[in-house]
C-alpha cells in the first residue's frame, strides 16, 4: 500500500505531525486506538471522516520504522 497518498505532514496542520489528508486526525491519535484493541470498525466509528483504507494507510506508516526501533534479538554463540 502507498500510505502516502493518505498521510501528510504540514507545518500549519497539528503543529506538522502527520495526518490522515484531509482531517486533523494524527496517525499517533489513530496507533494509540488500535494499540488499546480499538478495531478498525471501531475507530471509523470514532472517527466518521476516515475510511479503512486510511486506518490501513497508518498501518502501513508505522510497520517500516518498527525495524529501525526494535533491538536485534541476541543470537547464542555456536556450540
Amino acid at each position: 500500500m502507498d500510505y502516502r497518498r493518505h498521510i501528510v505532514r504540514d507545518p500549519l496542520i497539528c503543529a506538522g505531525e502527520p495526518v490522515i489528508k484531509g482531517t486533523r486526525v494524527t496517525l499517533r491519535t489513530v496507533l494509540a486506538s488500535l494499540a488499546e484493541g480499538a478495531t478498525i470498525e471501531e475507530i471509523l466509528l470514532d472517527f466518521p471522516t476516515l475510511t479503512e483504507t486510511d486506518v490501513r494507510a497508518v498501518i502501513a506508516f508505522a510497520a517500516p520504522s518498527t525495524q529501525e526501533d526494535l533491538p536485534l534479538a541476541s543470537v547464542p554463540p555456536a556450540p
